[in-house]
């Protein structure tokens, strides 16, 4: 389905103060962005930026970036951000294969990726976010203990996910094809705009964890 753009919503992402503009300084200083030492994780397709927003508010003592893509999109969590300011929030308007741009290798602690486009045409799979393609550009940027965590409805691109974590190299820390029903991997779980519409279809949810 074809993304509705917003009008003027281009404008109000480059004058945002929630978003942290194109910089001729690559990689971009994060410590000295934050005024702090904390660890930085991100989320990449973040969306409305619910999922993200609640875990900055939850954990304080960590930085967070959401990066994405389409300014229609993120016009609606900077909107959140106005109303709601969180000190180590910033987001990105970026497609993640320019990661390395951005950051230094090391500079991030952990990977969210939430319901990310399936592209389902074999044609399309470098495009996903967990193909091998992309999992070079997060081992790129992950600190040595790093982990990748993925969400989806989509069982295909769940099984696609779990081929690609092997031919990588990466390891498996966690599995669950039944997410809400695994009281282990859902256990402090926060639930995406998408996650509460799937789940209320009676869909299950897949969850995996990675780590290089």
């Amino acid at each position: 389905m074809r993304l509705r753009k917003i009008k003027g919503a281009d404008e109000a992402v480059a004058a945002s103060p929630y978003v942290i503009q194109h910089s001729e300084q690559a990689p971009l200083p994060w410590k000295s962005l934050f005024k702090n030492e904390h660890p930085l994780h991100i989320e990449i397709g973040m969306g409305k930026g619910r999922f993200l927003m609640e875990l900055a508010k939850a954990n304080p003592q960590i930085n967070y970036i959401g990066i994405e893509r389409y300014t229609s999109v993120l016009i609606k969590a900077i909107h959140k951000m106005e109303a709601d300011p969180l000190p180590n929030l910033y987001f990105l308007c970026m497609d993640a294969a320019g990661l390395e741009q951005y950051f230094a290798p090391g500079d991030v602690e952990r990977i969210y990726l939430n319901f990310s486009d399936p592209w389902p045409k074999d044609r399309h799979a470098r495009r996903r976010l967990t193909s091998v393609v992309y999992l070079k550009h997060y081992d790129a940027v992950l600190s040595p203990k790093g982990q990748l965590e993925f969400k989806t409805d989509n069982e295909a691109l769940f099984d696609f996910s779990l081929e690609s974590i092997k031919a990588s190299g990466w390891k498996l820390l966690g599995c669950s094809r039944d997410l809400h029903r695994d009281p282990d991997m859902n256990q402090g779980n926060i639930m995406t705009e998408y996650e509460e519409k799937f789940s209320a279809q009676g869909n299950p949810i897949y969850k995996l964890i990675a780590a290089r």
